[in-house]
C-alpha cells in the first residue's frame, strides 16, 4: 500500500519531476482515475468530487514523505496520526471480487477517497513504526521532488527514478569534464 501512496503523491500534487514543473491537470478524474489504475489497473473510474479528495489526501501524504526526508520523524508520525484520525482507520478483513480474506483499514462510511487515505496512512504508520522509517524519501536530484519508497538491499536510494539518477550522473560527469 505504500507504493499507492507514492503514485498518489507524485500523481497529484505539484512540483517538480525530472526538472519539468508538475501541475495536476484540469482533469483531476482522469489524472486520479490513471494514478490509482497505476498500482491497481481494474479500479473504476475516480468521480470529479472523489479526485478531490484524493488530491487533498496526496497533499497530507506527501507532508510525511518530506518530513521523513527532513528526519523529522515526529511531523512525519503526527502527521500520519492525523490522516488516520480524520480517515477512522480500522482494521478489518474482507473478501470481494474472488479475493481470499485480506485486511482494509478503512473506517465505516468513509469515502472512496478517505479509504485510500486510511490504508496509505495504514501503510505509512507500520513503516514509520519499523526499522525502516528512512526508507522514505524525496528525491534529491535537482529540480525534482517526486517521493519514493527504498526498497533496495542496502537502504541507499535518493532519487525517485532512473532517470533522475542518471540525470545526475551526467551532470556530474560533464562538470568534471569542463574542469580538467
Amino acid at each position: 500500500m505504500v507504493h499507492v501512496a507514492v503514485a498518489l503523491v507524485n500523481g497529484l500534487t505539484p512540483g517538480e519531476s525530472r526538472g519539468r514543473a508538475v501541475t495536476p491537470p484540469g482533469d483531476l478524474a482522469v489524472t486520479a482515475t490513471e494514478t490509482l489504475r497505476s498500482a491497481y489497473p481494474g479500479h473504476r473510474e475516480v468521480a470529479a468530487e472523489e479526485a478531490r479528495e484524493l488530491v487533498e489526501i496526496a497533499g497530507r501524504l506527501r507532508v510525511v514523505f518530506e518530513a521523513v526526508a527532513r528526519d523529522d520523524m515526529d511531523t512525519a508520525a503526527l502527521q500520519v496520526n492525523a490522516v488516520l484520525h480524520d480517515t477512522r482507520a480500522r482494521p478489518m478483513l474482507e473478501r470481494h471480487d474472488g479475493e481470499p480474506w485480506h485486511l482494509h483499514f478503512h473506517g465505516p462510511g468513509g469515502t472512496m477517497a478517505g479509504d485510500w487515505g486510511a490504508s496509505c496512512a495504514t501503510a505509512l504508520a507500520v513503516v514509520l513504526g519499523g526499522e525502516f522509517a528512512d526508507r522514505l524519501g524525496v528525491c534529491t536530484a535537482p529540480h525534482c521532488d517526486r517521493v519514493y519508497v527504498d526498497v533496495s538491499r542496502n537502504g541507499t536510494r535518493r532519487f525517485c527514478s532512473t532517470a533522475c539518477q542518471n540525470r545526475v550522473k551526467t551532470a556530474a560527469f560533464r562538470a568534471r569534464g569542463r574542469v580538467g
